[in-house]
């Protein structure tokens, strides 16, 4: 009985050595890869930065809600870099408002409006309505016209965005009224993002949109997907 429970033990040994042998020869399973077009970092800019944070290329783009070029470059340009961009971790772009105008500045409240992570949503969303709610421009009246000159700010911004369906906007974007209405009276960041369009202008010789730095040079006479992609590329070789 005694022999035979000294052969059970010694196989069981060898079973068990032999198991962990072949763990230990099994390659460990790779890391599973970020998804650098989740992630989003709202900077002390007031801007915000989609990708790699670490990203050895680094894109800024001074953008203005206004501006049919920055509609027409978000449409053109987007897919493309967040698949040979942002995807690989290489590359990072950080978007940073130029305010033009009280339309400008008011969509711009609403891009930043609720958690970092739902402003690149915001921004394309638009970008890509542009033609749709700068239409009714074309026949406002003198009624909408003295409403949107009121000395109250966020009177005079729930206005522009009630006139031009951006209540609409954001509820398709999952928003309700309350909300949209408190993120449009941030008069604080308002006034921050005025401060950063004269720092751009003065700093980094933005005088137009949309402008673009690229590891922190300015890229001059660069507006249009089509001359920024060859010196991005130039960049990831």
């Amino acid at each position: 009985m005694r022999k035979m429970m000294k052969t059970v033990g010694l196989l069981l040994a060898a079973l068990f050595g032999a198991a962990l042998l072949t763990a230990a020869s099994k390659p460990a399973a790779p890391a599973p890869k970020a998804n650098w077009n989740a992630v989003v970092v709202r900077t002390p800019l007031d801007s915000h930065l989609l990708g790699n944070p670490n990203a050895p290329v680094k894109l800024v783009e001074y953008i203005s809600y206004t501006c049919p070029h920055c509609a027409h470059f978000e449409m053109e340009s987007d897919a493309q870099l967040r698949v040979g961009f942002i995807a690989t971790g290489k590359g990072s772009i950080e978007v940073r408002s130029y305010v033009r105008d009280p339309i400008d500045l008011t969509v711009a409240l609403l891009t930043h409006c609720g958690p970092p992570s739902k402003f690149f949503g915001n921004h394309s969303a638009f970008l890509r309505n542009q033609t749709t709610w700068l239409a009714p421009m074309a026949s406002l009246t003198e009624a909408q016209k003295a409403r949107w000159s009121n000395t109250d700010f966020a009177a005079r911004t729930r206005a522009i965005a009630s006139d031009l369906g951006f209540y609409t906007l954001m509820e398709a974007r999952g928003y309700d009224r309350p909300e949209v209405d408190r993120c449009l009276g941030d008069k604080a960041l308002a006034e921050r993002l005025a401060q950063h369009t004269k720092d751009a202008s003065d700093k980094d010789f933005v005088s137009g949109t949309p402008s673009f730095l690229l590891n922190g040079v300015p890229l001059s006479g660069t507006y249009s997907w089509t001359t920024l992609k060859p010196q991005i590329e130039a960049r990831l070789r």
